[in-house]
């Protein structure tokens, strides 16, 4: 697979910000060729202190209130797990979660610098 490109992370990272959380899980799942995750606010039942849990069960994304619905650190920590299930391998870190989501928040970051928005 291809590493996507500044731009679309940039794209992905601007979306959420925006509240277009859907639409950006729409774009990642095109990219990485998988099913787009089902978005819901609410709590998992045991989850309480999390601010985002990924249900395999039910291919979804439960952000536990709408404070997080707009962080992209969150809601792409969350896709990794996700795209993780679906690679075969759902008991994907968290610290490759946390790595996954700074990844686009550092290229989002550079490419506004290097294109002076």
């Amino acid at each position: 697979m291809n590493e996507p490109s500044g731009e679309f992370y940039y794209n992905i990272v601007k979306l959420i910000i925006d509240g277009s959380v859907e639409e950006a899980l729409e774009k990642l799942a095109i990219f990485y060729g998988v099913p787009v995750p089902r978005l819901k606010l609410g709590r998992v039942k045991g989850k309480s202190r999390n601010p985002a849990v990924y249900s395999a069960r039910n291919k979804t994304i439960f952000i536990q209130d709408g404070s997080q619905y707009n962080n992209p650190l969150v809601i792409l920590h969350e896709f990794y797990h996700h795209l993780r299930y679906y690679g075969g391998r759902h008991r994907g870190t968290e610290a490759n979660a946390d790595k996954f989501a700074l990844k686009f928040v550092e290229e989002y970051i550079k490419f506004i610098r290097r294109n002076n928005y």
